[in-house]
């Protein structure tokens, strides 16, 4: 029962976490604006959610243990792969953060955020009516 609630919900649940990832990423890059040399980050949102909902870059590899007591926990073979963004204009200080391309991405990541917890109360709500039988 609990396998299928949980398959039910993870694909939303991986989509928000990796939406709530890039928020982060976007909201450094904004931060860094002013500051010579840096240099903008993002990633591929549909790729990696590809690869997270697949299975690959998730536990791969097992962690070293020094007792064997310890907890078998596993590794990520593949973290998010964070990519630089290409200016569409050069900065003379080298930093290639373009705020109105990034307040742009941030407010529509934000928005798709939103419509991932707005989908995931519904799917609940749907879940709990039909565990209570209403």
């Amino acid at each position: 029962m609990v396998s299928k609630i949980q398959g039910a919900l993870s694909f939303q649940l991986q989509a928000l976490t990796l939406r709530s990832e890039r928020q982060q990423v976007l909201a450094g890059n904004i931060a860094n604006a002013d500051t010579p040399h840096y240099l903008a980050r993002d990633f591929d949102f549909a790729t990696t959610l590809q690869q997270a909902v697949s299975g690959r870059g998730q536990a791969s590899l097992p962690l070293a243990t020094t007792s064997p007591r310890h907890a078998q926990g596993r590794e990520a073979a593949d973290p998010l792969r964070l990519l630089y963004r290409q200016p569409t204009q050069a900065s003379a200080d080298g930093n290639t953060v373009d705020m109105d391309v990034e307040r742009a991405q941030f407010a529509e990541n934000a928005f798709f955020y939103e419509a991932g917890l707005t989908f995931l109360s519904g799917r609940i709500n749907t879940l709990r009516s039909a565990i209570q039988g209403q």
